[in-house]
Parts: structure tokens; sequence; C-alpha cells
């Protein structure tokens, strides 16, 4: 049922439905184009969910795809008028950001503020919700101190982190984090001693809060791990499976996947290294430790200063 569904959770479900619906009846988005007398692009940008579908124009199409059913007819009405309430533009979406961030990344963001629980899992780094402003600024690499545009961008880059860690943070109270990480994130100091520090006792903090479940993979661990790469599973609703988008990016580009057998295979994978991982306990041991390493090499590397 649409009832109840945010903007964003009904323009997603819609999109999926036509698509899922136009697959189904065999047609391809230029044959829906030519009957519905629109253009390609239209039908393009309805289905990646860059616009919305008015209900007028929603009813002739579920009829072309033979969509009768009057209980999922009204459903879907019921979405197409809820997707196109107007909402105050978010953040990510205003033009610094629209020109900096990908189309994955933006969406991402949408969803993540909507989800109702996020499982990361990370092999290089801390997920960016997770990260401190110093972190996130060493994270995102150098830059020539004579590129003005290169200066701005990486600090558009920075703020865009630091908002999007906000946002989740601030309502940690309605959704579940699930964090699983390599020990390799927490053997590598980006960022410095000092820096790291700080990001793990930060990190700390909000595992000793109970928002934040946290395990570690460690290096000792005899079971082959399937090189998926980092990614983030996101679950905008508790309805199962149907409900669960992957969020993945490689250094080099970023997607959204929201196939559902893509997208319960891998949370069967982290389901399955969840359970094979330090428990929170052990994990929280191991953090405080090294935390203890770095303070003392931060506090050595200063009294050589």
């Amino acid at each position: 049922m649409a009832e109840g569904d945010s903007p964003t959770v009904a323009r997603r479900r819609i999109r999926l439905a036509l698509r899922e619906a136009r697959d189904a009846a065999g047609l391809t988005q230029l044959q829906v184009a030519e009957e519905m007398e629109w253009s390609l692009s239209k039908v393009i940008r309805i289905e990646n969910g860059d616009v919305t579908i008015a209900p007028n124009d929603l009813k002739p199409l579920l009829s072309y795809y033979g969509i009768k059913d009057k209980e999922q007819v009204a459903d879907l009405l019921s979405s197409a008028r809820i997707a196109r309430a107007r909402q105050r533009e978010a953040w990510y979406q205003t033009q610094e950001f629209r020109e900096l961030l990908s189309d994955a990344t933006r969406r991402h963001i949408e969803y993540e503020a909507e989800a109702v629980a996020v499982r990361s899992y990370s092999i290089y780094y801390l997920p960016g919700y997770l990260q401190t402003e110093e972190y996130a600024t060493a994270l995102t690499g150098t830059f020539d101190e004579e590129d003005i545009g290169s200066r701005q961008r990486v600090q558009l880059l920075i703020k865009a982190r630091r908002m999007r860690r906000q946002t989740l943070l601030s309502r940690l109270d309605a959704v579940q984090a699930f964090v699983l990480l390599d020990e390799s994130v927490f053997m590598r100091p980006i960022g410095g001693a000092k820096v790291f520090a700080q990001q793990l006792t930060e990190m700390r903090r909000l595992v000793s809060d109970g928002p934040v479940h946290l395990r570690m993979l460690p290096f000792a661990l005899d079971y082959p791990i399937a090189n998926n790469g980092s990614y983030e599973l996101l679950a905008l609703s508790d309805r199962g499976a149907h409900s669960e988008i992957l969020y993945r990016e490689n250094g080099v580009t970023d997607e959204i996947i929201e196939d559902q057998a893509t997208t319960e295979r891998h949370r069967k994978r982290f389901e399955q290294l969840w359970h094979l991982s330090n428990d929170e306990t052990d994990t929280i041991r191991f953090l405080d430790s090294r935390i203890k390493d770095l303070e003392t090499q931060s506090q050595k590397a200063k009294g050589h200063v």
C-alpha cells in the first residue's frame, strides 16, 4: 500500500512498477513512447526516476501495459500522487551539488535519508556517515594549492560528506545501522595518528550510545570472502527484499542497483560475514586498543616536534 509512504519511496515504487510492467509486456521504451505519443526521453526519465508521472498519464499507460486489477491500479495512482507532492528542495539537489555529485550519489543520499536500515560493508575506509570532517578531508586526497577549482571541489565534497552525516545521524532513533569493517579499515591511519584516533573515538561513541552496531572481519578469518568490494544496502521499509537498494562504488564510478536478485545476493553475503566476524564486544575491545596505540603514537610524535 502507498499510504504512509514518503514521496521518495513512492517515486521508487512507481519507477520499479512501470519498468517491470513494460518488461512483462515485452515492450521497448521506444514502443511505449510512440503509443503514448511521448518523447523517448520522457519514458526514460520516468523509468529512471528523474521526473514523476501525472496520474492522468499513468492511467492510460497502465491500461497499455495490461494492468487492470482495480486494487493495483488504485495503489499505483495513490503512489503517483504522493510522488508528486511538493517538497522543499533538498541540499543535494541544489545546483552546486548537482554539478559535483553523480546521479547515483545523489540518489544514494536521498535513499539514505529515508532508510529504516543501513548495512555497510567496507574494506578500505569508514562509511561516509561515520566520518569526522578531519578524516573526510584526509580521505578526499591532496590537491594542488594553486588549483582553485580543485580546492573548491574538495571543500564542496567535504561539505557534502558533513551534511550527509548530519542527516543520517539526526534520525538514528528511526534507522538501524549495521557496520561491517575489514580489519584493514582499523589499521589504516588515514590523516595520521591524531586524526585517526579522533575518528575511531567518535565511532566508539556512536557504538556505545547504541544506534550503530559494529563488527570487524579479522585478518585471521579463514573463510573465503567474495570480491564484492565495499557496498551499502539501504532498506526503505520493513516490507522485505523489495524495499532494499544496493549502492556501490569502485573509485572510478558508482551505481545504484535495485535488481532484487542482486540485492538479495549481497544481503545474504553480508549476513554470512556478519555472523563470521568478531562480535561487538570483541570489536570494541580491539577498537579501544587501537585508539590507545594511536594516541600513544600521536603523543610521541608531538614530543619530537
